[in-house]
């Protein structure tokens, strides 16, 4: 593997596959490697050897390589013609990423060159997101249409689309992928704390987006700075009206999570909505509301504690969820938004976004420009020495 890792690193950031290929072929004799990256969308994986040719895209939930990027487990396909198609997942710290397939002669299709590939997949993943920095071809790979600029604007700004440590996994998903403008998320980490944020920002196309990035780097800028999510909300705030004078305004939901006691902090700011599964109870967790980001000059911000405990679920849910409309003008609202975290509780943080989206999607019946965003935490807490959970907020 050390040799994989060093081909891999010292490869042009466009030639990463070839190398890969090249290595792959030369230690485990394939026939066939090809590497395959989910779209903005979610609906289709697509390979990197051919970016932008969509006729060559495999559909995400009605394909083999599909359905190991759902699992995260390699899969394997039947032996025909004396080879057998591996998929393995591309996933880095909990960001799926795509699918790497190998095809191998019958006879070196075992499990220790299975448990190595996976391996070797896992290392490309890992230098995939160095080189974005320096080359356009996986990004063009994600495409299956071209993205409004608001939304190039957004899916640059995000985090990342998953996340996972011991103490929780992550997964978010906005839509319409290709022409989003307004609705953003955001989180950081270290070794004491999580950060969440969920922002909205008002108005549509190249406007919504500017105003949203004014806020998140703003929200940045006052985290970084080292301060608690009420300062860093304030300082925001001061920079949104500074900007606008409060024509504009963004709709905010701050979370912070101390890793060690679970203990979190909230601070409503706007339109997002936070709801909670424990066992088999869902519920909407109200909190205080405050004023939007820039809708006032020098507002204040006061936290709030949240009880959460290991095994909770959370999902925090734009306006663009629970007001959506179906063909007769009903409105999503707080039922479909149970039955919709209800029926995904099966499933990893990951994967309840793009799922709860797709019931959305079918309860409107047609397309819309509106912003939808769903994020899903599943909170784990920390287990200390004695063996006993840490993790639960006040009440």
């Amino acid at each position: 593997m050390l040799e994989f890792e060093r081909s891999l690193r010292a490869a042009a950031p466009h030639a990463l596959v070839d190398t890969a290929r090249d290595r792959i072929v030369t230690v485990f004799g394939a026939t066939g490697v090809e590497l395959l990256l989910a779209d903005y969308g979610l609906t289709v994986l697509q390979p990197v050897d051919a970016a932008g040719d969509t006729t060559l895209a495999l559909p995400l939930h009605d394909s083999a390589e599909g359905r190991a990027f759902g699992s995260q487990e390699p899969r394997a396909d039947a032996p025909r013609d004396g080879q057998v198609a591996h998929h393995l997942p591309v996933t880095v710290r909990g960001e799926r990423l795509g699918v790497l397939t190998v095809r191998l002669p019958q006879d070196r299709s075992t499990p220790e060159a299975v448990a190595e590939l996976a391996h070797v997949a896992a290392l490309l993943g890992h230098e995939i997101l160095v080189a974005e920095r320096d080359t356009d071809l996986y990004q063009r790979a994600r495409r299956v249409n071209r993205l409004t600029l608001a939304a190039e604007m957004q899916w640059q700004l995000l985090p990342g689309r998953a996340c996972a440590q011991r103490e929780f996994e992550i997964g978010a998903q906005l839509e319409p992928a290709y022409a989003v403008h307004g609705d953003n998320f955001d989180w950081s980490s270290d070794d004491t704390g999580l950060t969440l944020a969920v922002t909205n920002g008002m108005s549509e196309g190249i406007k919504a987006s500017l105003l949203t990035n004014l806020a998140v780097n703003a929200l940045r800028n006052a985290r970084r700075a080292g301060i608690g999510i009420a300062d860093q909300a304030a300082l925001a705030d001061q920079a949104v009206y500074a900007q606008h004078h409060g024509a504009l305004y963004v709709s905010t939901l701050l979370m912070h999570f101390d890793l060690a006691t679970g203990r979190t902090l909230a601070v409503d700011a706007g339109s997002p909505q936070l709801w909670r599964r424990r066992g088999r109870s869902v519920e909407r967790v109200h909190l205080d509301a405050q004023l939007p980001l820039g809708m006032f000059e020098e507002s204040d911000y006061r936290p709030q504690t949240v009880d959460i405990r290991p095994g909770d679920r959370l999902l925090v849910v734009s306006d663009g969820v629970y007001r959506a409309a179906s063909p007769r003008g009903e409105a999503y609202g707080e039922r479909a938004l149970v039955r919709a975290v209800q029926s995904t509780g099966l499933l990893p943080a990951a994967a309840v976004p793009g799922a709860v989206l797709r019931e959305l999607a079918a309860h409107r019946g047609a397309d819309t420009t509106d912003d939808a965003l769903v994020l899903c935490l599943d909170w784990h807490g920390r287990t200390d020495a004695a063996g006993s959970e840490a993790g639960a907020g006040d009440a």
